[in-house]
C-alpha cells in the first residue's frame, strides 16, 4: 500500500481517512495537531471549552502545531451551553471541518452551507445517515455499539450499521465504534465505509496530554468485558470503563430515580475527576470495547507507523487467500 485514497481523503485533504473523535475535556490542540501531522484528521472539542475566544486560541494554537488540515467537534447534544458564538468562530477561522455530535444538526448545517467547511455528522441508525444527507453532510459517521461515549438507542453492532448505512446514503461514511488498530480499519473498508473514526484509541497516547496517566493505564489494563453502557434510562446511552462510580450509576438507575437522582454522578465534573485527576473509581470515564486490543500507549506518529503496518500486512494476507 504506498497510499490511501477514498473520498473521504480527498474532501479532507488527508494521508489516512482516520478521524480522531471529539473526546470531551481530552480533545485539544496538542492531540489535534499531533494526529494531523501523523497523516489523519485531528480535532479540538469547542463545548467543553469555557469560553469562544478559548476556542479561537485553541484554533490558533493549532494552526501554530501543524500546517495539515483539522477539525473542530460540536457535541451539541451533551452540552448545555449554546453552540451558535463557537460556531461563528469557527466559521471565522476558516477551519477545515466540522463535526457533529448529538442533537440536531439542521442548524449548524444550515449555518456552514456555502462556507467551504468540511461537515461530518454522527449517527447510530440509517435514517439518520439519511437525515444528515438531506440537510447537506458532506459525510457521515456511523458509530456502533461498541464505542465510547454515546452512542445510540438501538445498540446495533458496527458489523451491521456501516454496511447498513453505507448501502442507504451516496456520501462518504466513517466507521466508528470498536476500531483501534489497521485490522479495524480493513475491515471497516470491506464493509463500505471509506475511512474510521476513532477514540478510545488516540485517548491511550502520549499526545493525549489532557488525560490522567491512571486512565491510560486503566485502558491498557482493561479488558473488553470491562466497559458498561450507562444512562440509558435517560435515554442517552454511553458507554464508559467499569467503576465504583458507574455500578451506582445503574444501581440508581435500576431504582428509577430520574436525571435529578443521576445529575451529580453523570456531569462533567464526575468525568474530569476520573480522567483529569486520575480518580478512576470516583468518576466516570469514556471508553469503548477496543480498549481489549489496546495495549501500549504510544505517540500518535508512532500509532500511525503500526497502523500503516497493520493495513500493508492485512492487505497481503486477504490477497493471498483471495487468489
Amino acid at each position: 500500500m504506498a497510499q490511501m485514497k477514498t473520498r473521504v481523503t480527498e474532501l479532507l485533504n488527508i494521508e489516512l481517512p482516520i478521524v480522531q473523535g471529539g473526546l470531551a475535556h481530552l480533545a485539544y490542540s496538542e492531540l489535534a495537531a499531533a494526529v494531523s501531522n501523523a497523516g489523519g484528521l485531528g480535532q479540538v472539542t469547542a463545548l467543553t471549552l469555557p469560553s469562544p475566544d478559548a476556542l479561537r486560541e485553541e484554533i490558533r494554537k493549532i494552526r501554530s502545531l501543524t500546517d495539515k488540515p483539522f477539525g473542530v467537534n460540536f457535541a451539541i447534544g451533551q452540552h448545555n451551553r449554546s453552540y451558535a458564538d463557537y460556531l461563528e468562530v469557527a466559521i471565522e477561522e476558516k477551519v477545515p471541518a466540522v463535526s457533529i455530535t448529538g442533537g440536531n444538526p439542521k442548524p449548524l448545517l444550515e449555518r456552514l452551507a456555502g462556507t467551504g467547511i468540511i461537515t461530518m455528522v454522527l449517527v447510530a441508525s440509517v435514517r439518520q445517515a439519511q437525515k444528515a444527507e438531506e440537510l447537506g453532510a458532506h459525510i457521515v459517521m456511523a458509530v456502533g455499539n461498541e464505542g465510547g461515549g454515546h452512542l445510540g438507542r438501538d445498540e446495533i453492532g458496527t458489523m451491521v450499521l456501516v454496511p447498513r448505512v453505507a448501502e442507504s446514503v451516496r456520501i462518504p461514511v466513517l466507521a466508528s465504534g470498536g476500531i483501534v488498530d489497521g485490522r479495524g480499519i480493513l475491515a471497516a473498508l470491506a464493509l463500505g465505509a471509506e475511512g474510521v473514526e476513532m477514540g478510545t484509541r488516540f485517548i491511550a497516547t502520549k499526545d493525549c496530554v489532557h488525560a490522567h496517566e491512571n486512565y491510560k493505564r486503566r485502558i491498557l489494563e482493561a479488558s473488553e468485558t470491562d466497559t458498561v453502557v450507562i444512562k440509558k434510562s435517560l435515554g442517552a446511552p454511553a458507554r464508559a470503563l467499569k467503576s465504583k462510580a458507574t455500578e451506582k450509576i445503574l444501581a440508581l438507575e435500576a431504582q428509577g430515580v430520574g436525571y435529578e437522582g443521576l445529575k451529580d454522578l453523570i456531569s462533567g465534573a464526575a468525568n474530569r475527576i476520573a480522567i483529569h485527576e486520575g480518580r478512576m473509581e470516583e468518576g466516570h470515564s469514556w471508553a469503548g470495547q477496543g480498549v481489549g486490543l489496546i495495549r501500549d500507549i504510544p505517540t500518535v506518529a508512532e500509532l500511525f507507523e503500526r497502523i500503516k503496518k497493520e493495513l500493508n500486512e492485512g492487505y497481503a494476507r486477504l490477497g493471498r487467500m483471495l487468489q
